[in-house]
């Protein structure tokens, strides 16, 4: 038995994988997929057709007056989309989760189903609407004899805005129905037996338990305001360009790629920083929420 005993042969012992080393395919997929793709971006801004390696596109593009006033219109284009986005998403959030209607189920599906549309679709659905050429301006020329209609703004920066509204509002309201639902109904309830109104109970109660819902679907939206082409592209708007619209003129009509790469660097960081900012914003509204007490007050 003990012969037996000391001749079997001992079991290897189980190899261990340290826990960093789970890590690196994740790491590895991610710089493969977006690193990577980047540090070309980066690496051609600073290879000029001239050759070498040097600053010289920054300059050019940074001092042009086209580069500022496309940063501007990205800028206070996707500011004010963001911020029509939140007001009429949260609204329509709240009529859907609170105003008992025929329908309100079905119509929060629809917004699941409007998320999967492109962005170009909901362009053409307006400009066959509201375009030079579209029905409501049609219906005025017939009407009145007039040339051309009244309607001439979606050519405009405010188009654009209209569009990026229209398009990117289900963006804010799909983690505000979300939220809404896991609502305890019972601080509404307490908050309205103690005398809040309706206003009250939104602002007081509702409001501060959607703010993190806001502030996803909000910073969401604002990252794909900046770096939106298609509605651009689509509605012509005269004299407004983009950060992205720029990319796309300097490299496929001008084939200036330093210049483009220069204008993608400048808007990756722009989305980045504005991004950081808006969420630095909104958390420090997050502790601010005061619950049923504070409705009653």
């Amino acid at each position: 038995m003990a012969s037996a005993t000391a001749g079997a042969v001992p079991t290897g012992r189980q190899l261990s994988v340290p826990r960093w080393a789970w890590t690196l395919p994740p790491l590895a997929a991610l710089g493969l997929a977006f690193l990577y793709p980047l540090a070309l971006v980066v690496w051609q801004s600073v290879s000029p057709d001239s050759g070498g390696h040097d600053l010289s596109a920054y300059g050019q593009v940074l001092g042009s007056t086209v580069f500022r006033e496309a940063l501007l219109n990205t800028v206070v284009i996707a500011a004010s989309a963001t911020a029509g986005c939140l007001v009429l998403g949260f609204t329509l959030a709240l009529v859907i989760a609170f105003v008992p209607f025929p329908g309100g189920r079905a119509l929060s599906r629809v917004v699941d189903v409007f998320l999967a549309f492109p962005s170009f679709l909901i362009t053409l659905a307006l400009l066959f609407l509201y375009g030079t050429t579209g029905i409501v301006n049609g219906l005025w020329t017939q009407a009145t004899g007039a040339a051309s209609g009244p309607l001439d703004f979606l050519q405009t920066p405010w188009g654009v805005v209209l569009a990026e509204i229209t398009y990117f509002t289900p963006f804010v309201m799909r983690p505000l129905l979300a939220a809404f639902e896991r609502l305890d109904t019972a601080q509404i309830e307490a908050a309205s037996s103690l005398g809040a109104r309706a206003p009250r109970v939104v602002g007081r109660v509702i409001l501060p338990e959607a703010l993190p819902a806001l502030a996803a679907g909000g910073s969401l939206v604002l990252v794909m305001c900046l770096n939106e082409f298609g509605i651009v592209l689509f509605t012509g708007a005269k004299g407004v360009t983009t950060l992205p619209m720029l990319v796309y003129g300097k490299a496929i009509l001008d084939g200036d790629y330093p210049g483009a790469c220069v204008v993608a660097v400048v808007s990756v960081v722009v989305s980045v920083a504005l991004h950081t900012l808006y969420r630095a914003v909104v958390s420090r509204t997050l502790p601010a929420s005061g619950g049923t007490r504070a409705a009653a007050r």
